[in-house]
């Protein structure tokens, strides 16, 4: 037999040996993996009741189930290392962690921001599932709160995905931080009226609308002397949910024109006075004598 054949012949028959002396360890490597998924999910449910008694909050909940998740099968995952190849020592899976995580930070680095982004939001919970915030130009409900991503439902119904980072690094509105919320009402009346009755007319009618609140008090304010209007602005607060401060507003509105249509109190509308001059005197083409 050519030596080279016979040198590549033992080679493999070496190969296989080795295979098949490490078959029961690449064996007991795939059970722990498979028993590390049924751990998994036993503990991020233990962790989703122990958080439940511990935390009110949804979004701390959610961060303890998954950590104990990601938690156990990191673990399950190092183990089953271990077991499959018993030569690999601790120090061997610590240096392999640690150049596994620069390659993955520097290949990844998006992820990496979004992850720990969303840690971050967990964790100080700036605002909590159900709030309703506005950011960068999206205005809606919180959804959920993962650890990539911030789920927002828009109040046309259209699902955003916004990447934590974004949420995490600019200014968010949040309009339900506080169970009250302000709505400023501007409205114009005539010239002619008397200020003090209008004044009073508005804010006993708006005080008297199913949804305004009585504490903190509304205000009713002079702020300008328009071109066809003296304008008033009502201050007057709501429960902070968005439909409660638009169907407020519309039984504002439609009360105020009932109540100021029962005074005789004019809204006026913008008012244009056109000059009409006779022409004929005027040459555009030659100076005028």
């Amino acid at each position: 037999m050519n030596p080279f054949v016979e040198t590549a012949f033992e080679s493999l028959q070496d190969i296989f040996a080795g295979f098949i002396e490490s078959i029961p360890t690449i064996l007991g490597g795939l059970v722990i993996l498979f028993l590390t998924g049924y751990v998994a999910k036993a503990a991020r449910g233990v962790a989703g009741r122990l958080g439940d008694r511990l935390f009110r909050s949804r979004s701390l909940q959610s961060l303890v189930q998954k950590t104990s998740f990601v938690t156990t099968w990191a673990l399950g995952i190092i183990l089953a290392a271990v077991v499959a190849a018993p030569g690999l020592t601790l120090g061997d899976i610590i240096a392999s962690l640690s150049l596994g995580t620069v390659a993955i930070g520097f290949a990844f680095r998006n992820i990496a921001e979004n992850f720990i982004s969303g840690v971050i939001l967990l964790w100080e919970e700036p605002f909590r599932i159900g709030d309703q915030i506005v950011l960068e130009g999206y205005e809606g409900t919180i959804q959920e709160i993962n650890l990539r991503t911030t789920q927002i439902r828009t109040y046309q119904g259209e699902q955003i995905l916004v990447p934590n980072s974004m949420v995490f690094t600019n200014a968010v509105t949040v309009r339900t931080a506080s169970p009250h919320r302000r709505t400023d009402l501007a409205v114009g009346v005539d010239y002619n009226t008397a200020l003090p009755e209008a004044a009073e007319i508005l804010r006993r009618t708006v005080s008297e609308v199913d949804g305004v609140l009585a504490e903190p008090p509304l205000a009713v304010d002079l702020v300008n002397f328009g071109d066809s209007s003296i304008d008033f602005v009502i201050r007057y607060w709501t429960a902070s949910e968005q439909r409660s401060v638009l169907d407020a507003q519309t039984r504002a509105l439609i009360a105020i024109k009932k109540a100021l249509d029962a005074a005789e109190i004019g809204i006026p509308y913008p008012i244009r006075t056109l000059y009409f001059f006779n022409q004929d005197g005027y040459n555009d083409d030659q100076p005028k004598h």
